[in-house]
């Protein structure tokens, strides 16, 4: 199997896609931050000294997601046309569920962005809590779907 990724030389290299077909891209990221009980229950109720914990990262996780190529050495810079991030409290796992919601139309699939996505917002609600909670810990960052492309539509089982 030939790797695109490397160069005749063994070298990494960005692979080209000019001659890849346009099509619209879609991928779904996740993530989970489990935390202590009474973290969680902090954070629904607004009681973080730093402020609105699930929108600053939501804000983060959209700008990580549309500067992906800047700190993913491979990845193309892309025109992205939809992020979206949600968030679900679980109680009873005690953790914030983070899922995101990428769209392109390119040449390459969003699947880093996704990705990238939800790290940094799981990263934001990390930094935000860690001053009262230190043993959060960040976990199950995947790929739950990604479609588009000439590989077509990929959704984890």
């Amino acid at each position: 199997m030939e790797l695109t990724h490397i160069n005749i030389q063994g070298r990494a290299k960005m692979v080209n896609v000019e001659e890849k077909a346009i099509t619209i891209r879609r991928a779904i990221g996740y993530s989970e931050v489990v935390m202590k009980k009474s973290t969680l229950d902090r954070i629904s109720q607004g009681l973080i000294v730093k402020g609105d914990v699930l929108s600053v990262a939501q804000v983060a996780g959209i700008i990580a997601c549309k500067n992906t190529s800047s700190i993913i050495p491979m990845c193309h810079p892309l025109m992205i046309t939809g992020c979206d991030i949600n968030f679900k409290l679980d109680f009873e796992s005690s953790k914030v569920c983070i899922t995101s919601t990428v769209s392109t139309e390119g040449k390459t699939g969003v699947e880093m962005e996704a990705l990238t996505a939800v790290s940094v917002a799981a990263l934001t609600i990390y930094d935000m809590c860690k001053a009262i909670d230190k043993e959060i810990s960040i976990n199950n960052t995947i790929l739950l779907k990604k479609t588009g492309g000439k590989s077509g539509t990929y959704e984890r089982s």
